[in-house]
C-alpha cells in the first residue's frame, strides 16, 4: 500500500522533497528486493507470487471500477443523483412514450443526473423514427404521379422531440459552462494544499502550531470542491500519501495521533461491517452504489490508521469490495444472457419477415393481412429488448433490410395495378366531364336516362389512385346532384299542372257518362273523336292517379260497341288512344315494349297464314279431293281472317313508328 503511494508521489512530483530516514529507506529496499532463482526455473515462492499477483489484479479491477465511478461523480456532483432514475429499456418504448419520457426528464433540475437516460432515449427514438421515414418514403415513391415531386414528411411528434431535446441541450451547455469555470481553480486549490502538506514536515516548528495548521488544511481540503475526473485519483493519492507521511514520520503528539488513529480505525471498521452486510444485499446495483459512497467516505472523509493496521484493514475492505464487484459482474453476465435471448428472438422475427418478403399474394385484401403481420412483427422487434452491443448495429441493419425487402415486394404488386388505377382514373374523369356537360340540361326526358347510365358505369369502374379518389368523387357527385335537383324542381312545377289535369278529367268523366248517341253514325263518330281530343287536351295526370285513364277507355269501349263501326276501325281508334296516352307520359320503355310486341304478332300471323296456305296446297293436289270441300272452305276463311288481322297489326306498327319520327 505504502509502496504504491510512493510511486504515485514520484509520478506527481518527480522527487518528494522530504528527508526520509534511513529506516524508511531500508523498508523500501526490503520491499523491492526479491530472491534470484536459476534461469528457466520457477521456484515455489515464484508460483505463490504469481497467484498473489493474479489475486491482486482481480482486486485492483474491482477497486478501479469504484474509483472510476467516483472520479466521474466527483467532477460533477449532480451525477450522484442519476441513481434515482433507474435506466429503462427504452428500445421497447413507442415513439409517443419516448417523447413523454423525454419531456418528464428534461424538467429535472439536475440535468446531468439524467444525461445517460436522455441519450438512450434519443438513440431509441431516432432508430424508430428513421425506420418510419424510410417506410413513408417508399410509400411515396410507389404512389407519386409527378416524377418531379419531392418527398416531404412532417411529424408533430418529431417536432416535440426536438423541442424537448433542445431544452436539455441548452441546460447541459449552461451546466458545463458553469462547471468548467470551477474545476480549474479547485484543482489549483487542492494542489496548493498538497504543497502545504509537504511543508508541514518541519522539526523547527512548534508541534501545536503544526497540528493546527494540519487540521486547517484538512478542512480546506474537504471544502475545496470538484476537480477534473482525470486528475482525481492522482491528486487524492498524493494528498493521502502526505497525510500518512505526516502521521508516520513527524514527531507529533503521540497521544493525539493515537486517538486520531483509533477514531479512524473505528470508522473504517464500521464501513467494513456495513460492506459485509452489503455482500448479502439482493439488489446488486443498490449495493454497488452504496459501496461507491463508502469508498468515497473512506478515501475523502476518514484519515489514516496506525501503520500496524493499515494494510490489514485495507486488504479486508478491498476483499469485500471484490466480492460485491464479482456479484455485479454475475449480474452483468445474467443481463448479457438476457440480451443473447433477446437477440435470438429478434433473429426469429427477422427470419419471419424474410419469409413474408417472398410470399406472393394476389389481392389488396390479402396484402392488408400481410402488412398487419409485418406491423405486429415490427412491434415485437422493438418490444424484445436490448441485444449485445457488439451486434446491435448488425441486428438493426438486418431488420431494416428485411422490412425494406418486404416493402419492395409489396410495392411491386401495387406498381402492377397502378396502371389499371390510372386507366380507371381516366375513365372516371371522362364521366365527370360528361356529367358536368349535362348538369344544366333542361331536356329531362332525354338527359335523365343518360345520367342514370353514367352512374351505372361509374359503379362498374374499379379503384383509382387514393390521391385523387376523394376529389374526383366529389366532382362527379356534385354534377349528378346538381342535375337531379333541377329535375326534382321541374317535377315539382309539373305536379301542379298534373293535379289540375286530374281534376278536369275527373269532372269530364261525368259529362262523358251522360253522353247519348244520336243514332247518326257520322255525327256520333265525330262526337266521340271530339271527346277524345278534349280529354287529351287536359294533359298528363300524376302517376299515382293514372287509373283515371282506364275509366275513360272503358267508357269509350262502351260507346264504340254501340257504333256500327268495323272491327278494324274500332281496334285502331282504341289503339290510337292508348298510344297517345303512353306518348304523353314519356314512357319510352313501354312504347319500345309495344313496338316489340307488334313485330312479334306480325311474325306469328304471317307464319300462321303460310301454314294454312300450305295446308290448302295439300288438299287441292290430292286426285280424289273435291275442289271446294268443307275443309278447304274453312281454311280459306281462316286465311282471310288472319290477313285482316295482319293488316290491323301492320297499321298499328306503322302508326307507332310514325309517332317515333314525330
Amino acid at each position: 500500500m505504502l509502496e504504491e503511494k510512493n510511486d504515485n508521489l514520484q509520478e506527481a512530483d518527480g522527487k518528494s522533497g522530504i528527508e526520509i530516514s534511513d529506516s524508511i529507506q531500508n523498508d523500501a529496499i526490503e520491499t523491492l528486493s526479491s530472491e534470484v532463482t536459476p534461469e528457466n526455473e520457477i521456484s515455489p515462492e515464484t508460483e505463490i507470487e504469481n497467484t498473489a499477483e493474479t489475486e491482486e489484479t482481480n482486486h485492483q479491477t474491482a477497486l478501479d471500477a469504484i474509483t472510476n465511478s467516483n472520479a466521474e461523480e466527483s467532477e460533477d456532483e449532480t451525477l450522484k443523483e442519476r441513481h434515482d432514475f433507474p435506466m429503462q429499456d427504452y428500445d421497447t418504448f413507442s415513439l409517443d412514450a419516448l417523447v413523454d419520457e423525454l419531456k418528464k426528464l428534461v424538467n429535472t433540475d439536475k440535468v446531468m443526473s439524467v444525461k445517460d437516460h436522455i441519450e438512450e432515449i434519443k438513440k431509441s427514438f431516432l432508430l424508430q423514427y428513421n425506420h418510419l421515414i424510410e417506410e413513408k418514403k417508399e410509400e411515396f415513391n410507389t404512389s407519386k404521379q409527378d416524377p418531379n415531386e419531392e418527398f416531404e414528411y412532417h411529424s408533430p411528434l418529431k417536432s416535440k422531440f426536438d423541442e424537448y431535446y433542445n431544452i436539455f441541450r441548452e441546460k447541459r451547455n449552461a451546466h458545463f459552462k458553469h462547471l468548467q469555470t470551477n474545476l480549474k481553480s479547485n484543482l489549483e486549490n487542492r494542489l496548493a494544499i498538497v504543497e502545504e502538506l509537504k511543508e508541514l514536515i518541519n522539526p523547527q516548528e512548534n508541534i501545536k502550531d503544526t497540528l493546527k495548521h494540519f487540521n486547517d488544511l484538512r478542512e480546506r481540503w474537504k471544502n475545496a470542491g470538484a476537480i477534473p475526473k482525470d486528475k482525481y485519483n492522482h491528486v487524492w493519492n498524493n494528498y493521502h500519501f502526505h497525510v500518512e507521511n505526516f502521521y508516520d514520520y513527524l514527531h507529533l503528539d503521540r497521544e493525539a495521533r493515537d486517538l486520531d488513529f483509533k477514531y479512524n480505525l473505528d470508522q473504517k471498521q464500521k464501513i467494513i461491517a456495513r460492506v459485509e452486510e452489503l455482500v448479502n444485499e439482493t439488489d446488486i446495483s443498490k449495493a454497488f452504489r452504496e459501496l461507491q459512497d463508502l469508498h468515497r467516505i473512506w478515501k475523502e472523509d476518514i484519515g489514516p490508521v496506525s501503520k500496524e493496521h493499515r494494510d490489514a484493514i485495507w486488504n479486508k475492505f478491498s476483499e469485500l469490495t471484490k466480492k460485491i464487484h464479482d456479484k455485479r459482474e454475475l449480474l452483468f453476465e445474467s443481463q448479457r444472457a438476457n440480451e443473447q435471448q433477446n437477440l435470438e428472438v429478434k433473429k426469429g422475427i427477422i427470419a419471419t419477415l424474410e419469409v413474408l418478403g417472398t410470399e406472393k399474394v394476389g389481392s389488396h385484401s390479402q396484402w392488408l393481412v400481410q402488412i398487419q403481420k409485418v406491423e405486429a412483427l415490427r412491434n415485437e422487434f422493438f418490444a424484445a429488448g436490448k441485444v449485445p452491443s457488439e451486434v446491435n448495429e448488425e441486428t438493426w441493419a438486418a431488420f431494416k433490410t428485411a422490412v425494406r425487402n418486404f416493402n419492395s415486394f409489396k410495392n411491386s404488386f401495387y406498381k402492377d395495378i397502378k396502371k389499371d388505377q390510372n386507366d380507371n382514373l381516366n375513365k372516371k374523369m371522362a364521366l365527370v366531364a360528361k356529367a358536368k356537360e349535362l348538369q344544366e340540361s333542361t331536356d329531362f326526358g332525354a338527359t335523365t336516362p343518360i345520367m342514370k347510365q353514367i352512374q351505372e358505369e361509374w359503379k362498374q369502374i374499379g379503384h383509382v389512385p387514393k390521391k385523387y379518389s376523394d376529389k374526383i368523387w366529389k366532382e362527379f357527385k356534385d354534377a349528378c346532384n346538381h342535375y337531379f335537383n333541377k329535375l326534382k324542381e321541374h317535377k315539382s312545377e309539373e305536379n301542379g299542372d298534373e293535379v289540375a289535369a286530374f281534376d278536369n278529367k275527373k269532372a269530364y268523366l261525368d259529362i262523358l257518362r251522360a253522353y247519348q248517341l244520336t243514332g247518326d253514325h257520322k255525327t256520333d263518330l265525330d262526337a266521340i273523336k271530339l271527346h277524345i281530343e278534349t280529354w287529351k287536351g287536359y294533359g298528363k295526370v300524376p302517376f299515382s292517379r293514372r287509373h283515371i285513364e282506364g275509366k275513360f277507355n272503358k267508357i269509350l269501349d262502351a260507346l264504340f260497341e254501340k257504333l256500327s263501326l268495323s272491327k278494324k276501325e274500332t281496334e285502331m281508334m282504341r289503339f290510337s288512344n292508348r298510344i297517345d296516352s303512353l306518348s304523353e307520359s314519356n314512357d319510352t320503355r313501354k312504347l319500345d315494349n309495344e313496338k316489340i310486341f307488334l313485330m312479334r304478332k306480325i311474325e306469328e300471323v304471317q307464319n300462321e297464314i303460310f301454314q294454312l296456305e300450305n295446308n290448302i296446297q295439300f288438299f287441292t293436289n290430292t286426285k280424289n279431293a273435291k275442289k271446294e270441300n268443307s275443309i278447304v272452305l274453312e281454311v280459306r276463311k281462316n286465311i282471310a281472317i288472319h290477313k285482316e288481322s295482319l293488316e290491323v297489326w301492320k297499321d298499328k306498327l306503322k302508326q307507332l313508328r310514325n309517332l317515333g319520327q314525330e
